[in-house]
């Protein structure tokens, strides 16, 4: 059975709180990594709750438990293998992948049969070619994957498109330093989501492993990790729904304590990218305040997201909502996420009046027939940014609908106690 989410916000739509935010998933699944690597020499804080780090968190306990159990079921007539299921935690299945190819034992690596048809075959090729021993168990290219680990490195030297998944860079740069001949990784192309990339390397360089980077090779020595804690900040991914809700609402004062003007995190680009909707960000004893407290500025004619595309849904919501006819490019990674999101966007937006047309790898919103219905359902397709981009919207339509509303646990499992800390009501519909 499961639960909708009845969002609506009744009277004076002037929000004034302060919201205390998860620690960012994308920060510490990278840490519980490194930690991990080093041999948990290097410490841990602020791990956030979301339910990909915890699953991540307890599949890496487990594996250095002694007491691990093995499953003693054979499969492809092979020994007993020891079997780790991310469920849906994608972050997981790709980090888990070169981190397990590094380790000592025999393994399966599966997920949800959603999980299954999100591809890995890239990150899995250039393990193979440094010498990684992975085979696919279903379908070349896509989960389940048979990993026997440690691997016999071959060469330092691997290439990996750019364009895709920036995960596939990061598993295989946090590994390296543990790797004897070193890595010495060749993007090839365009490089998408940049930030994420330049995250793990900072995080690296905080644990004591330099790197270099020369035009389009990042090269990592082998090298030892320095005893230290890794300090998680808050999610900026998830600060940017309230800055979608400040500028849906009639005035706005949000604080959001811990956040850092200069972050790791690509997702803090939201607070330049707002001010297109009229959004001031300011530096507090705390943290940061976001408010609504001038007008709008001229929209751009095209948004790039490249470099943070889990942004994508939030931005394009809000933009479609307040009627503006932005375009976007850097979507091309939004089809291979939880769910298909730049058709999710495309069937969900319709409810509103809203298209969304695709074409050359540009993504425009024309909102000549955007209305609000008295109430609107949206589905989630598994995805929790569809949930916490489209829940905003209640500001603007009486009754908003959430299909299956656990989704946001995958990284921010308190969303809507706090879009109750805000003003919203939030009521529960059981669906069977």
């Amino acid at each position: 059975m499961s639960k909708n989410a009845l969002v609506s916000f009744k009277g004076t739509k002037h929000i004034n709180t302060e919201i205390n935010l998860t620690g960012s998933k994308s920060e510490c699944n990278r840490a519980l990594i490194i930690s991990a690597l080093s041999k948990s020499l290097v410490k841990v804080a602020n791990v956030s709750n979301a339910a990909d780090t915890v699953t991540l968190n307890g599949i890496l306990n487990k594996l250095e438990s002694s007491d691990t159990q093995l499953n003693q079921d054979e499969v492809q007539g092979t020994e007993s293998y020891q079997l780790v299921d991310v469920g849906p935690a994608g972050t997981a299945m790709r980090f888990l992948s070169a981190y397990l190819a590094a380790k000592n034992g025999n393994f399966l690596l599966t997920g949800t049969e959603r999980m299954k048809q999100r591809p890995i075959g890239i990150l899995a090729e250039a393990l193979k070619t440094l010498g990684a021993n992975i085979s696919y168990t279903e379908k070349n290219g896509f989960p389940p994957l048979r990993i026997f680990g440690p691997f016999n490195q071959k060469t330092d030297l691997v290439k990996v498109k750019g364009d895709v998944s920036s995960q596939y860079i990061s598993a295989l740069l946090m590994i390296a330093p543990t790797l004897a001949m070193g890595l010495r990784l060749e993007i090839e192309g365009a490089l998408t989501s940049k930030p994420y990339i330049d995250m793990t390397l900072d995080m690296l360089a905080e644990v004591g492993i330099a790197h270099t980077w020369e035009g389009n090779i990042i090269g990592v020595k082998s090298q030892a990790f320095k005893e230290t804690t890794l300090t998680i900040e808050p999610d900026w991914s998830a600060a940017s729904y309230w800055y979608s809700i400040a500028a849906l609402a009639e005035k706005a004062e949000i604080n959001l304590p811990a956040l850092k003007q200069k972050s790791l995190q690509g997702d803090s680009q939201i607070k330049q990218i707002m001010r297109i909707f009229g959004i001031a960000t300011t530096k507090t004893d705390t943290g940061i305040s976001i408010n609504k407290s001038k007008a709008p500025l001229e929209a751009c004619g095209v948004l790039d997201l490249k470099t943070c595309p889990d942004l994508a849904q939030t931005i394009v919501v809000l933009a479609a909502a307040l009627g503006k006819n932005l375009t976007f490019t850097g979507l091309e990674t939004l089809k291979i996420k939880e769910t298909d999101r730049v058709l999710a966007l495309q069937t969900e937006l319709a409810k509103i009046g809203v298209k969304f047309i695709e074409k050359d790898l540009m993504y425009t919103l024309n909102c000549d027939d955007l209305h609000f219905p008295d109430k609107v359902s949206f589905a989630t397709y598994e995805d929790h940014r569809m949930a916490m981009a489209f829940a905003p919207l209640a500001l603007l339509i009486d009754e908003v609908e959430i299909e299956d509303m656990q989704v946001v646990e995958k990284s921010y499992p308190y969303f809507w106690e706090d879009l109750k800390k805000a003003g919203f009501e939030v009521e529960k519909k059981c669906e069977t």
